[in-house]
C-alpha cells in the first residue's frame, strides 16, 4: 500500500512538473474583441537573417556556414581599409526563427498568430478590417542603433498609413538590443543626438506607442558584449572574430554603462577606467590594438595604415556609443510611457571584468577562474558575476546599479519602469519561454 502511495505521489509530482499553460484556452475568450493595436516584434543582435542579393543568405547561413564559416563577410565596409571595397552589401531578409533545430523567434511567432489571434502582415498592405495584426521589424543589427531607430519609425508610419489612422498607436515587443533601439526611438524618434553631449528628449516615438514590453534588454549595457568584442562571439562551435565585430557600430553600443563601474582592480574595488576611451583600449591592447587581431589582419594583407584606420574607426564609434548609453538614461520628465520588463535571473552572468596587476604588467581577466594570483578573502565569483540570463544581468535589465531593490536607483538612471517579471531562462531562449508568452498575451490583450 505504501509503495502504491509513493507511486501515485511521484506521478502527481511528474504531472505538475510537466504541466504547461494552455494558451489557446486561456485567451480564447478574447477572440470576440479583435480591435487590438498592431504588435511589432523587434529582434535582438544576430536575430535577423542577412542576405546578399543573388548570393543568398550570409547570416546565419547553411549548416556548413554555421559549423565551418569564418563570417568575414559580415564585416561592414570601412574607409581606409581593405573592407572598404571587398565587402558585399548585405540586407535584412527575415527573422531568425529557428537555426539547426534551435528556436529563437519561431515559438513566439506561433504564439502570437495562434493563441494570440494575430495575423502576420507585411507593412505596405492596406488594412480594412478589425483583425489583429502582427508585424516583424527586421533590420541590419550591425548598424548604428540610431539608424535602426529611424527605420523603426518608418515602419510605424507605414503601419499607420496601412490602417489609415495617423494617430494609431502600436504595441512593441523587443528582445535584447531591440529593446535599446526601441527605447532610443521612444525618446528621440529619428533625431541623431549622438554627435554632442546634449540629449534633447522629444518623446516622438513614445507618442506612437501604447505598450512597450522588453525581454532580456541590457538597459545598462552588457559585460558579455564587451567580452565578445574582445574575444569573439561564440555561436555553437563557431565564432564571429573580434576584427569582424569591431566593424559593427552596434557592438560598441552594447557595452556597460559608465555608472555600473564595470572594471575592478586587484583588491576587488572599482577602477576608474573609461572603457569608452580609445587610449584605455590602446593601453590594455583591446580591439584594434590586440596583437592577435593585428597579426590575423596583417596575414590577410592589412598594412599599418589600414590598422590605423581601424583604430580611428573604433575611437569614433566608442564616442558615439558613450553618448548612446547616456542618451537612454538622462532625465525624461513626464515620460508618456511605461516599460514592462521580462528577464532571467537564474544564471550567473558576467557583470564586471578585473585588471590584475602582476609586477609592472596588467592583465585583463574576463572570468573568475582566470585570476592568476587570487587575493585571500576575495570572492571573485561574487565580484565578477551576478544573477541574470547568461548575457544580461538582472541589475542591467532593470537599469539599476545594485541587485538590492531597497537601494535607490542611481540618479543618472532614468528608467520609466512599470513592473518587471523575472523567470529562469538563457538569453537567447527568453522569447520562446512559455512563462513569458503567457504573461505577454495577458498584457497585450488587456484593455
Amino acid at each position: 500500500m505504501r509503495a502504491l502511495s509513493i507511486l501515485i505521489l511521484l506521478s502527481l509530482l511528474a504531472a505538475c512538473g510537466t504541466t504547461t499553460p494552455a494558451l489557446s484556452t486561456l485567451y480564447a475568450s478574447s477572440a470576440d474583441n479583435p480591435n487590438q493595436p498592431p504588435v511589432i516584434l523587434v529582434h535582438g543582435a544576430f536575430g535577423g537573417r542577412l542576405c546578399a542579393g543573388a548570393t543568398g543568405e550570409v547570416w546565419p547561413g547553411n549548416v556548413g556556414d554555421i559549423l565551418f564559416g569564418d563570417y568575414r563577410a559580415l564585416a561592414l565596409p570601412m574607409q581606409g581599409t581593405p573592407y572598404a571595397t571587398s565587402q558585399i552589401a548585405l540586407s535584412p531578409c527575415g527573422l531568425t526563427d529557428t537555426v539547426v533545430g534551435r528556436d529563437f523567434y519561431g515559438n513566439i511567432e506561433t504564439t502570437l498568430t495562434g493563441a494570440g489571434g494575430y495575423q502576420f502582415t507585411e507593412a505596405g498592405t492596406p488594412v480594412h478590417d478589425t483583425q489583429r495584426r502582427y508585424y516583424r521589424f527586421t533590420y541590419d543589427w550591425r548598424q548604428d542603433n540610431h539608424l535602426t531607430a529611424s527605420t523603426l519609425d518608418a515602419l510605424v508610419e507605414q503601419i499607420r498609413k496601412d490602417h489609415d489612422d495617423e494617430q494609431l498607436q502600436v504595441d512593441i515587443v523587443a528582445h535584447s538590443m531591440g529593446g535599446l533601439i526601441t527605447r532610443y526611438w521612444l525618446r528621440y524618434g529619428t533625431v541623431d543626438v549622438l554627435n554632442s553631449n546634449d540629449f534633447p528628449v522629444n518623446n516622438i516615438g513614445a507618442r506612437k506607442a501604447r505598450k512597450v514590453i522588453l525581454v532580456g534588454t541590457p538597459n545598462l549595457g552588457s559585460t558579455s558584449a564587451l567580452q565578445q568584442v574582445l574575444t569573439g562571439a561564440d555561436f555553437g562551435i563557431n565564432t564571429v572574430a573580434p576584427e569582424v565585430l569591431l566593424t559593427f557600430p552596434s557592438a560598441y553600443q552594447l557595452l556597460p554603462h559608465p555608472i555600473v563601474d564595470p572594471v575592478l582592480g586587484n583588491q576587488g574595488s572599482p577602477l576608474s577606467r573609461d572603457i569608452y576611451d580609445v587610449d584605455i583600449w590602446r593601453a590594455l591592447q583591446w580591439g584594434p590594438f590586440d596583437p592577435n587581431v593585428q597579426a590575423r589582419l596583417q596575414t590577410a594583407g592589412w598594412s599599418s595604415d589600414h590598422l590605423s584606420a581601424l583604430a580611428s574607426y573604433s575611437a569614433h564609434h566608442l564616442e558615439r556609443a558613450r553618448r548612446f548609453v547616456w542618451s537612454l538614461t538622462v532625465k525624461n520628465p513626464g515620460a508618456p510611457h511605461k516599460l514592462i520588463v521580462f528577464g532571467g535571473n537564474c544564471v550567473l552572468t558576467p557583470a564586471r571584468i578585473l585588471i590584475e596587476d602582476i609586477g609592472d604588467v596588467s592583465f585583463v581577466r574576463l572570468w573568475p577562474d582566470e585570476i592568476a594570483r587570487p587575493q585571500t578573502g576575495l570572492d571573485y565569483q561574487a565580484l565578477m558575476l551576478e544573477p541574470g540570463d547568461g548575457a544580461v544581468t538582472k541589475a542591467s535589465l532593470l537599469a539599476r546599479t545594485a541587485l538590492d531593490p531597497s537601494i535607490p536607483r542611481h540618479r543618472y538612471s532614468d528608467f520609466p519602469l512599470d513592473y518587471p517579471v523575472m523567470f529562469c531562462g538563457d538569453h537567447s531562449d527568453l522569447p520562446g519561454n512559455l512563462t513569458f508568452q503567457d504573461n505577454l498575451l495577458h498584457i497585450l490583450l488587456q484593455r
